[in-house]
C-alpha cells in the first residue's frame, strides 16, 4: 500500500505540470479581461440610441460637488452626440443623468460616481431641444444639483454659464 512505480509518477507529473504552468499563465490575461469588461468603470448607461454609436461633436467637462454643477447651462451649438466628462470634486458619491425635458424615456446616466473620480456620458441631442442635468443620488436635485442643457441649430459654437454666473461662447475658431 502507498506504494509506486518511480516510472509512472515521473510520467504522471510531467502531463499535469505543463497543463497547470499553461493556466497560471493565462490566468493574469483573463483578469485584464474581465476588468475590461462589463459596466461602472467610465462608461454611461441608460436608453439613449447614441450610446453605441457614432462620435462625438465635442467632448464638454462638467464638475459636480455638493451640491451644484459647473457649469449650470450649457448650450450645445448644434444637433448631434456629445460627450460629457463628469469629475465628482465633492467628498461624496454623486451620479450624474441627462433626460429630454418632460421626457422619461431619452435619457443617459453614469452610474455612482465616487470622489475624485470621472465618467463619461454619451448623449445626442436633437435640434431646438431642451434637456435637464441632475444628480440622481437621494436629494441631491432638490438640493441644487441640477441644470439645463439646450440645443441650438446653427453651425457655430456653443455656450456654458459656470457655477460664477459666467459664460463663455464657443466659436469653433481657434483663438476665440
Amino acid at each position: 500500500m502507498g506504494r509506486h512505480r518511480t516510472g509512472e509518477s515521473e510520467q504522471c507529473s510531467s502531463l499535469v505540470f505543463p497543463a497547470v504552468s499553461r493556466l497560471f499563465a493565462l490566468l493574469p490575461l483573463s483578469l485584464l479581461f474581465a476588468a475590461c469588461g462589463g459596466y461602472g468603470g467610465g462608461g454611461s448607461s441608460g436608453s439613449n440610441s447614441s450610446q453605441a454609436s457614432g462620435s462625438a461633436l465635442k467632448t464638454l467637462h462638467v464638475s459636480e460637488k455638493e451640491y451644484s454643477f459647473d457649469p449650470s447651462t450649457i448650450t450645445v451649438s448644434k444637433p448631434g452626440t456629445y460627450a460629457f466628462v463628469v469629475t465628482n470634486d465633492g467628498t461624496i458619491t454623486h451620479g450624474f443623468v441627462i433626460e429630454a425635458s418632460g421626457s422619461a424615456g431619452n435619457e443617459a446616466k453614469s452610474g455612482d460616481i465616487a470622489p475624485g473620480s470621472h465618467k463619461t456620458v454619451r448623449f445626442t441631442f436633437e435640434a431646438g431641444g431642451k434637456y435637464e442635468m441632475y444628480c440622481p443620488v437621494d436629494g441631491h436635485r432638490a438640493e441644487g444639483m441640477a441644470g439645463t442643457i439646450s440645443v441650438g441649430g446653427a453651425a457655430a459654437g456653443g455656450t456654458t454659464t459656470n457655477h460664477g454666473g459666467e459664460t463663455t461662447t464657443d466659436s469653433g475658431m481657434p483663438g476665440y
